[in-house]
């Protein structure tokens, strides 16, 4: 990586240290002359398309006035945003501009009122951007085209009669598969929706909260899965990350009602989300069994996906009340 670095950022010649977790992504801090930066090298596809539309989006964030920061990619000396780690590998590389705050604590609730704001403010920031580019990623409920690993059919088998490495989790797969033909024959209505851009994957995972003050959040990270959708995805998919966590019930009321403050979804929208949270766990599930089926991942790791998954879908099928959290935090601000 050295080498890539000084090939195309010459000027960030310095020490890299790289970043433990993600699945999608390897990641390496940089230091060069008391600068830092976030060297981000794309494993999961080789599409340049996709980086050149998460890039355009960022720069047109970069021009709102917002509360938070989102990344920003640094130009090669040939002044483009990206570059090839090898001609031979077909990877992307990419440097960002380091961004100061810490990933909050899972056990810590505090932020969940901040990143109602924050996920909010960017939602209504998303919704007046026009590029001149088509997304690449498809929506949530385009399944059976986002994946095309993982048919219907595929799906019942694999789910039915798994595979030797996942037989002991038989139980887990024939629940998985269950929520998955109990939404299919609905997506066809969330088309119905209000649509715009969303950012397709925020969680606690994907942002930083100031090292002052650990309930306020600092940036809104990884827009590599931005794409045209339901508006009400993205608080569907960071509602899914709070169930089963330490005192889900204060985090999922104090992020609706900070998401309320910026964003007031129509009764429809609010009326979706348990499909929509379901979706994205059915997502989750397709994504980590198309590398499974690719060979990108040993089994264990759709293992663990497996077992957090089954975990998340019975937290999920008592879930009714959070719709009334997102209806009660719409009412206090008409």
């Amino acid at each position: 990586m050295e080498a890539v670095l000084r090939r195309h950022w010459p000027e960030w010649d310095g020490t890299l240290q790289r970043r433990t977790g993600g699945w999608n992504n390897t990641t390496y801090f940089v230091k060069s002359g008391g600068r830092s930066g976030v060297l981000r090298i794309y494993d999961t596809h080789r599409d340049r398309n996709k980086i050149e539309f998460e890039h355009a989006v960022l720069q047109e964030l970069s021009r709102h006035s917002l509360s938070f920061r989102v990344p920003m990619p640094i130009r090669t000396i040939t002044g483009e945003t990206l570059a090839q780690v090898e001609k031979d590998s077909g990877k992307y590389v990419c440097l960002f501009e380091y961004i100061e705050g810490t990933s909050p604590s899972e056990q810590d609730p505090s932020f969940a009122y901040s990143f109602g704001e924050t996920a909010g403010e960017l939602s209504a920031a998303l919704a007046t951007l026009n590029l001149d580019m088509t997304p690449v990623y498809r929506p949530y409920y385009a399944l059976q085209q986002s994946y095309p690993l993982c048919n219907r059919e595929v799906i019942q088998g694999f789910c039915l009669n798994p595979p030797e490495p996942l037989k002991d989790l038989h139980e887990e797969l024939r629940l998985i598969g269950k929520v998955y033909e109990e939404i299919i024959d609905s997506l066809h209505a969330l088309e119905d929706l209000p649509h715009q851009l969303v950012h397709g994957d925020l969680n606690a995972s994907n942002l930083l909260v100031k090292d002052s003050d650990p309930s306020q959040v600092a940036a809104l990270l990884d827009f590599e899965f931005c794409t045209l959708d339901v508006r009400v995805m993205d608080p569907a998919v960071i509602l899914s990350g709070f169930l089963g966590q330490p005192e889900e019930t204060t985090a999922v009321r104090d992020f609706c009602r900070g998401f309320s403050r910026q964003v007031r979804l129509s009764q429809s929208e609010v009326d979706a989300l348990p499909v929509l949270m379901l979706l994205r766990k059915v997502d989750v599930f397709l994504h980590f069994m198309s590398r499974f089926l690719e060979g990108t991942d040993q089994p264990h790791v759709l293992q663990e996906q497996i077992k957090q998954i089954t975990a998340d879908l019975l937290q999920l099928s008592s879930s009714s009340w959070i719709q009334e959290e997102l209806v009660q935090a719409g009412t206090m601000y008409e």
